[in-house]
């Protein structure tokens, strides 16, 4: 909010709301969202732990601001990495152009336990492999905006992204006309028109599209009963679901209906268990056979998953100068890639000054961040590295900025990361703010929901 004793531009038009608020009306709207949050049903529940009571992600009703310009450079990059990112999936699951350039070891490729075989040789209507993008940028305290990762699998976190900003018009909407904010409400329907232009060649009329969700025990159901009713689409289950000849569909009250596309929430191992895992009771038996015969579109595409693996992510900004000719508009937190011996030593030498992470962690788990680590922790994962240097990467802990976040009714700084997504389909759309997601503990780097973090509304200014 402020730079040095001046407020900054963004924060000019708020700053008035912002100290205009006494503490016991802070407290007080703090617990109406708390209150609207838990009546729409907005909660979430962590798995592996002793806790799996469904919990509310904390909200604070302070706005992370970015301005046009600023919008503008993210929201390039963000399209630039989507291009990129579907041009090496379309790559390395046909020629392997990239692979045999030297550009990227063809190892961490074609053995890397998301590159699924099923897809290969197969090319999915438009060209396209993944269809929702979310992309976690970090800003430093130097002013730039770097890319943490990429998540391309089946990103999270749209729901609070839009219903952070319905709490926040119906609690303060005088705040909403004194600012020009982009709006976000119209990505239900970009997201319902991005799934209807990949429709299937084979699709009669008017395609159908379901959202094939786990089931209500998955941590992020909300969001996928959220999606579909604000797409006016079906929410489906495996067992809903049934293939017949090259088609699937959908059983219901009236007989069969056909589903052409399919937004599915369903990580690839489940999805048919005639193709991968045979325990599976999430997925529909035959479905791969149905995609691959062009009778349905699977959003995103099986095998999405090897271009957001965070070994893979180091690579990225390759990717973008050897398929689009272009140098990258967000640049990649610099990154130590492990398996390489002299970035190992590297980083076994300054291990207690990184954030180490596994390649295929996730959710703020399997990582170390040096600084704030024990001892004992520091050991362990030293000996995890040795042993498996292939599975780590590492980077340094950079000077995040912070945002004004109110924490015990007090304004304090607190870490922040944001979450833009990307739609691609027909067109790219890049919704204008994404999800800030903020580290609720001083000195945390950490955002994630399930380590305690929080969430708040994201403004872009109109010009």
């Amino acid at each position: 909010m402020f730079d040095n004793e001046e407020v900054r531009e963004p924060y000019r038009q708020v700053i008035d709301w912002v100290h205009s608020m006494p503490a016991d009306l802070v407290a007080m709207k703090h617990s109406e969202a708390e209150k609207l949050f838990r009546r729409i049903g907005i909660t979430f529940v962590t798995y592996g732990n002793n806790d799996d009571a469904e919990r509310l992600i904390p909200f604070d009703m302070v706005p992370r601001i970015l301005t046009a310009r600023e919008w503008r450079k993210i929201e390039s990059g963000v399209r630039q990495r989507a291009r990129a990112l579907n041009s090496f999936l379309l790559d390395v699951y046909g020629k392997g152009e990239i692979v045999r350039a030297g550009k990227i070891p063809a190892s961490l490729v074609y053995k890397n336990p998301a590159y699924e075989h099923e897809a290969v040789g197969f090319q999915p209507p438009q060209g396209i492999f993944g269809h929702i993008i979310g992309t976690d940028i970090v800003r430093t305290g130097a002013d730039e905006f770097f890319v943490l990762e990429d998540n391309c699998r089946t990103p999270s976190g749209v729901s609070y992204m839009l219903e952070n900003r319905e709490i926040m018009m119906r609690m303060f909407p005088n705040l909403f006309q004194k600012n020009r904010v982009a709006p976000i409400e119209d990505y239900p329907e970009i997201l319902r028109r991005t799934l209807l232009s990949v429709a299937p060649a084979k699709c009669d009329g008017e395609p159908k599209i379901a959202v094939l969700t786990p089931g209500a025990m998955n941590s992020a159901y909300y969001e996928h009963s959220f999606l579909a009713d604000m797409m006016g689409v079906e929410l489906v289950e495996g067992q809903d679901l049934f293939v017949e000849g090259d088609l699937v569909y959908m059983r219901t009250i009236r007989g069969p209906e056909r589903v052409d596309v399919l937004y599915r929430r369903v990580d690839d191992d489940f999805i048919d268990p005639l193709c991968f895992r045979s325990d599976s009771m999430l997925g529909v038996p035959g479905l791969m056979n149905a995609y691959r015969a062009g009778g349905i579109t699977i959003c995103s595409a099986p095998g999405v998953g090897v271009a957001d693996d965070k070994a893979i992510y180091t690579y990225v900004p390759e990717m973008i100068r050897f398929y689009l000719g272009e140098e990258p508009v967000l640049n990649n937190v610099p990154t130590y890639r492990c398996s390489q011996e002299e970035d190992l030593k590297y980083v076994l030498d300054r291990v207690e000054e990184l954030v180490v992470k596994r390649v295929h962690g996730s959710g703020g788990y399997g990582m170390l961040v040096g600084p704030t680590s024990t001892k004992q922790q520091i050991e362990r994962f030293t000996e995890e590295l040795k042993a498996e240097p292939e599975d780590f990467i590492a980077q340094p802990t950079l000077a995040l900025s912070t945002t004004p976040t109110y924490v015990e009714q007090q304004l304090v700084p607190r870490h922040v990361d944001l979450r833009p997504f990307c739609l691609v389909g027909k067109s790219t759309y890049v919704c204008p703010g994404g999800l800030t997601r903020v580290a609720m503990k001083e000195g945390s780097l950490v955002v994630n929901s399930s380590q305690g973090g929080g969430v708040k509304d994201t403004w872009v200014l109109v010009e």
